[in-house]
């Protein structure tokens, strides 16, 4: 029977004990301010770089990790006795990662690599990466746990608010921002991801309360309208007092769902910029282990 790894990039945010927990392997994703490369995980935490956010004078900018780190956790999953392996990353949207580790498996020798395109981000992403491994660890085969990702997936949406459109225009990982130019100063811009896997303004609210307002009618729409458990992250880019409201408005109103938190650390960080609040939810991906 073949023995499954599962590898992901650091930007799922999954917390130490989940990775402990599920046997789950992380590539550290580069942040680079200015010439100096950071590795999310091993000398960049989102403490560290909210703070550097304010003080440095350059700007972050990221990169993918490099085919030799992936190599390397390959490697460290094949000396542990997997001999099958499942990268689920980072959205090929707004990521090269994916691609990268596409075109890379063809020439892994000793562990078959399988990629899975999470087509969203931070605990949207690691979700995934979290029921991959709980499948894994039941013995299921790889057609299987995609066949089940691809049920997730499908469910997965993430509504979120950025305080500042500058980085995302910055970094060119919005595909529709140009419209939001002439008021970006004065207005929160409400944010999704397409199907494909892309970021899209959806619309503009002047403060973040009006967002979240926002954003749970919208999501009383989806409560009625489906027949499964929902699960939602509330994520924040810095803004733990915000993200406390709405995890304590959240479950208020929504008492059948089940929410949880989680961070926009400093890889997804770099698009977003500080404060950047976002509303994650999907089918719970604990009922697909049934």
């Amino acid at each position: 029977m073949m023995k499954i790894a599962v590898l992901t990039d650091s930007s799922a945010y999954l917390t130490q004990a989940d990775i402990d927990r599920y046997h789950i392997y992380v590539v550290n994703d580069p942040v680079l301010f200015g010439n100096h490369v950071y590795h999310e995980n091993v000398d960049l935490d989102s403490d560290k770089f909210y703070a550097m956010l304010k003080t440095e004078h350059v700007t972050p900018t990221t990169s993918q990790a490099s085919n030799g780190e992936v190599q390397r956790v390959l490697d460290q999953a094949l000396a542990d006795g997997y001999d099958t392996a499942i990268v689920v990353g980072l959205s090929s949207g707004i990521s090269g990662f994916i691609s990268n580790v596409t075109a890379y498996a063809p020439s892994v020798t000793d562990i078959d690599v399988h990629v899975w395109d999470s087509r969203i981000a931070c605990s949207g992403a690691g979700n995934q990466v979290l029921l991959a491994a709980a499948l894994a660890e039941k013995g299921m085969s790889v057609d299987e746990i995609f066949e089940r990702l691809a049920q997730l997936r499908e469910t997965t949406k993430v509504m979120f608010v950025v305080d500042d459109m500058r980085h995302l225009m910055r970094t060119g990982r919005i595909s529709n921002g140009q419209s939001l130019i002439g008021t970006m100063l004065q207005i929160k811009p409400m944010l999704a991801f397409t199907p494909e896997g892309k970021i899209v303004a959806t619309g503009r609210e002047r403060q973040m309360k009006r967002a979240f307002t926002t954003i749970t009618t919208n999501f009383h729409k989806v409560v009625d309208s489906v027949d499964y458990p929902l699960r939602v992250s509330i994520v924040d880019a810095n803004n733990p007092q915000m993200k406390a409201q709405w995890l304590a408005a959240g479950a208020a109103e929504f008492p059948s769902v089940t929410f949880e938190d989680s961070i926009i650390g400093p890889l997804i960080g770099v698009h977003t910029g500080e404060k950047a609040m976002g509303f994650i939810y999907a089918r719970d991906w604990q009922s697909f282990l049934n």
